[in-house]
């Protein structure tokens, strides 16, 4: 089935600026890439930095909604610290170009545009900031400097993107698993804690 002229375009960009970034791609590369005429290429994109921004903002969001989705129910903080580490490992294995470029090219933005982004990214990481939060209030997490760990939380997981393949030696699932317990391993969770706090549905 052939791809839309729009979605070609779009992942045309998702490639080029993941691998040559954003100031390292011309018009001419995305017209050639996607086998469209420079001019045509406008009809289909807006901007260069409208492009940008809605690649960032399609990935943020489906984070974001997925993420709340995940946590739907849930108090207890390692639960969900650990299904939000599974989630961010995953995206950013399946979708590592989009999510570089999240990572990497927010600062190329005027900055009316980047506070929209920006938004929706303090929106995502405020869920990571309320779980390890919420552990260290509970006693859960022992970790003195939450702010600090939960940035190098993440910062861990979005390594995911630049090295992660399906022929490694752990299947997906398995290392979302792994880093999952790593992250519990640096906040100081209490195990015996948090499986009673499961236990309760708490």
């Amino acid at each position: 089935m052939a791809l839309d002229t729009r979605e070609r375009v779009r992942r045309a960009a998702v490639k080029l600026f993941a691998t040559k970034g954003f100031h390292g791609t011309g018009i001419r590369d995305l017209a050639q890439e996607s086998n469209l005429s420079t001019a045509s290429l406008y009809h289909y994109m807006g901007s260069k930095e409208e492009l940008l921004a809605d690649i960032m903002r399609d990935c943020l969001r489906t984070l974001l909604d997925s993420a709340e989705a995940e946590l739907t129910g849930l108090t207890d903080p390692a639960e969900r610290l650990r299904r939000l580490v599974k989630l961010h490992v995953r995206a950013h294995a399946r979708k590592p170009r989009e999510t570089r470029i999240v990572d990497h090219e927010l600062h190329v933005l005027a900055p009316t545009t980047r506070r929209s982004i920006v938004e929706l990214r303090d929106a995502y990481e405020r869920l990571w900031a309320d779980a390890v939060g919420d552990g260290v209030a509970s006693g859960v997490f022992t970790t003195a400097h939450p702010g600090v760990t939960r940035i190098a939380l993440l910062e861990m997981c979005n390594g995911v993107a630049r090295w992660y393949s399906a022929r490694g030696s752990l299947s997906l699932d398995d290392l979302a698993t792994h880093y999952a317990e790593v992250a519990l391993r640096a906040v100081g969770a209490c195990p015996q804690r948090s499986a009673e706090g499961q236990s309760r549905g708490e």
